[in-house]
């Protein structure tokens, strides 16, 4: 656990945040009915919010086409696109902070660094490009559920994104960007300060006196490392999202 502060509830003053891949659902799959009917009687007792790297589209299918309506607040992209009580709050651009020619060089540079990496497949969509950052994914996000997993597992020996990350670092220093590795194919590039805690900005001003966060990726480099350190968050980090119920049941019921 990290962060501050204990864990009694305080009803609606109190915030649950919770990553979605790892800790809502399986990775890029549909959260079960069993776990939505969970989060909603959840919402009975604390505000309840989302926040994940992928997409409105992505986080949409995991979690119903009702998700806004659903859940207090909705943060895709780490909270770049923020929706709170089922309204758009606002949209930030990834173009528009880094501008055309540092982001065409990020570009260039991935896309020429993943064609010379061996993998056991290839597919399509290597970089996706979203509002409030740039994901690349070697193995390339068409791949199939099958390839995903077999590209994870290849990941997890080989060390194919850590190394690519690095290199990014390392070429890249200086430039004010942030790279972090999420999920099981791909990692994230976004202007420093844009990974999850920006959506914190936004839950901070509603006054409530606790924020709790969970989440699956919270060692260094990991997509939940910062907002689980953060000092306004109290932390959980959790490997499934039945940990992640058993954790909310615990605190909460």
């Amino acid at each position: 656990m990290a962060g501050g502060g204990g864990d009694e509830d305080d009803g609606g003053r109190s915030l649950c945040l919770f990553d979605v891949d790892g800790t809502l659902t399986a990775p890029r799959q549909k959260i079960t009915p069993e776990m939505a009917d969970f989060l909603q009687a959840l919402r009975k007792k604390v505000k309840v919010g989302v926040v994940g790297g992928s997409d409105f589209e992505k986080i949409q299918e995991q979690l119903g086409e009702e998700v806004v309506e659903n859940y207090d607040y909705v943060f895709p992209e780490n909270g770049l696109v923020a929706y709170k009580d089922g309204k758009l709050l606002h949209k930030q651009s990834i173009q528009g902070q880094m501008g055309e020619e540092l982001l065409q060089d990020l570009i260039n540079y991935c896309l020429s660094y993943i064609a010379k990496i061996k993998l056991p497949r290839k597919r399509g969509t290597f970089i996706e490009f979203r509002n409030g950052m740039l994901n690349v994914s070697p193995v390339g996000r068409n791949c199939s559920q099958e390839e995903r997993i077999e590209f994870y597992e290849y990941d997890k020996r080989e060390g194919i994104r850590e190394t690519f990350v690095a290199d990014l670092r390392r070429d890249f220093a200086g430039k004010g960007l942030t790279f972090s590795i999420g999920g099981q194919i791909s990692f994230d590039v976004f202007p420093d300060g844009w990974d999850k805690r920006y959506c914190l900005g936004t839950v901070c001003e509603d006054g409530f006196k606790k924020i709790y966060f969970f989440g699956d990726k919270t060692m260094p480099g990991g997509n939940d490392y910062e907002i689980y350190t953060d000092p306004r968050t109290i932390g959980h980090s959790v490997t499934s999202p039945e940990q992640t119920r058993k954790l909310c049941e615990e605190l909460f019921f």
